[in-house]
Order: C-alpha cells, then sequence, then structure tokens
C-alpha cells in the first residue's frame, strides 16, 4: 500500500520521539515489559499548543494543567520533577508513541475510548471534561451541535472530537482537517472553519486569549484518562492511587482553580469514577 502524506508525517513523528527517548536513556528501550511505575525517570507525553492544560514556552519547559497533573502523579510515585522530561506528543501520535516506548506516560487531554483501549492501558480518569463549541462573535446563529449542520469544524488528526458531531449526534457539518487545535483556531480567526467543537477545557485555554464565544452547550462527558503502555496493570494502579490523594489533599481544586478558575466553567473538584486497569 503506497503510503499517504499523513502516515509518512505520523510515522516521522513517532520515529523521531523514539530517537530522542533511545538518546535519553528514558524511554521503555530494551526494558519493555517494565512498568512505568519502577522507573525513576520518566518522559511524560503532553500537548505544546493548548492554553491553561499543555503549552510549551520560548525556554523550551512546559506548563499547564496537565503538565501539572503529571508533576503530582510522579511525584507521587517517587519521581521528582528534576527526573522528569516532558516532551511534545500529538494526538495524531499518543498510541504508537506509547507502543515505541517513546514516552513512559501521556497526560494530554487523552480521552478514554472503547477503541483506545485496545491499545493503550488507561489510568483514570483524572477528569472529565464535556464537549462544547467555540464559535466567532458574529456566529450568532450556532447555539446548539445541531446547528452545526452543513458549517465547517475542526478535524484534528488522531482527536474523535469531531466524530461525536457527525458520527454520534448525526449532524452533517463539514470536517476540514487540521494537525492541531491552535492552528484550529488560527483557522476560525481567519475564516476557514466556522466552528471548533472539542472539550471545554480546551477550548476555556483558548478562549481566554482569543476573539469569539463558546456557546455554552455541552453534550459528552470526556474523560481524560492518564496513558500507559498497553498491560502495564500495576503502574495503572499506581496512578490511579496518586489521582485519589490528588482529590482528596485538594491539590486537584487547586489546580482548576489555577487554570480555569475564571474561565466561568463549572469544575468538578470531586474523585472521578475509574474505568478499570486494563
Amino acid at each position: 500500500m503506497r503510503a499517504t502524506p499523513r502516515t509518512r508525517r505520523t510515522t516521522a513523528a513517532v520515529a523521531a520521539l523514539a530517537a530522542m527517548a533511545g538518546l535519553s536513556g528514558c524511554g521503555l528501550g530494551g526494558s519493555e515489559k517494565e512498568s512505568m511505575s519502577k522507573k525513576d525517570s520518566l518522559v511524560i507525553g503532553v500537548k505544546e499548543d493548548q492554553p491553561a492544560l499543555g503549552v510549551k514556552r520560548p525556554d523550551g519547559t512546559y506548563e499547564g494543567f496537565d503538565v501539572d497533573v503529571a508533576t503530582y502523579i510522579a511525584g507521587e510515585l517517587g519521581v521528582p520533577k528534576s527526573r522528569l522530561t516532558f516532551r511534545t506528543t500529538n494526538s495524531s501520535v499518543r498510541e504508537e508513541a506509547l507502543a515505541e516506548g517513546a514516552v513512559d506516560m501521556i497526560v494530554a487531554t487523552y480521552s478514554i475510548t472503547a477503541k483506545r483501549k485496545t491499545a493503550v492501558t488507561f489510568a483514570g480518569p483524572y477528569y472529565v471534561a464535556h464537549q462544547d463549541t467555540f464559535v466567532r462573535a458574529d456566529a450568532a446563529a450556532i447555539k446548539d451541535v445541531r446547528d452545526l449542520k452543513g458549517k465547517r469544524i475542526c478535524e484534528v488528526t488522531g482527536s474523535n472530537s469531531w466524530r461525536r458531531v457527525i458520527e454520534e449526534r448525526k449532524v452533517a457539518a463539514r470536517p476540514v482537517t487540521v494537525n492541531t487545535y491552535g492552528a484550529c483556531m488560527d483557522a476560525l480567526a481567519a475564516g476557514r472553519l466556522d466552528a471548533v467543537s472539542t472539550d471545554d477545557l480546551i477550548l476555556a485555554g483558548f478562549a481566554a486569549g482569543r476573539p469569539g464565544r463558546m456557546i455554552n452547550a455541552p453534550f459528552t462527558d470526556e474523560k481524560y484518562g492518564v496513558g500507559l503502555r498497553k498491560g502495564d496493570l500495576k503502574g495503572c494502579e499506581q496512578v490511579n492511587r496518586a489521582i485519589t490523594r490528588m482529590y482528596q489533599d485538594g491539590t486537584a481544586q487547586r489546580l482548576l482553580t489555577k487554570w480555569f478558575g475564571k474561565s466561568g466553567l463549572k469544575l468538578n473538584v470531586s474523585v472521578p469514577q475509574f474505568e478499570g486497569c486494563t
């Protein structure tokens, strides 16, 4: 089968991540079956272009809610911040990055789905978000997901958000393929898209610095999981214990307030119901 440009980009991205992990000595490498919970250093996959969730600063460091959650979990596993390496891991390469050992753990608005569970072991969720829609300020006619019929919506490579609209809600929107949500927001502002529909935490982060409006009509539950190599049940169980402590000791509420307290979203500060380690 002839490789498509998207396939070549995805393969190249995973290869680059794996190569960097090998050079750093922090990937799974020759210990493919070793639980991440036994490691004294970790490579953690995050996003780099999602305000308030995962952003790469000009100096190469990362910040955001997901980054803080990952740092807390690692600390509970006995790995201090000084032995953490954060690495950009876009939606299109998450499963491959875990399978190849390019990263040990992914905390990157990674919604738990039945399909993904066949390739990834998920701890958590560490938060349950809800899908909503962001539009330009002049798009007064878009008030609900049904109003996206015939509209150009963002299809981010590797993300399921557009499927929630078209396949699950049976709304005949027109998906436009874009690599990242940051690029989606740019395309929306430039008039190449009519709406960006995805998790409310993602949208809240972007809305803080861009013109436009959230329609405030959520229609799904998005269970953000911590992605681990398939079969790492010990690591999953330990991460679940860390997430429980994060809520019980008040850290989850503090971090949610820190990053989204001014967004107007109703934030859930109770321990989410875990999916179970498989």
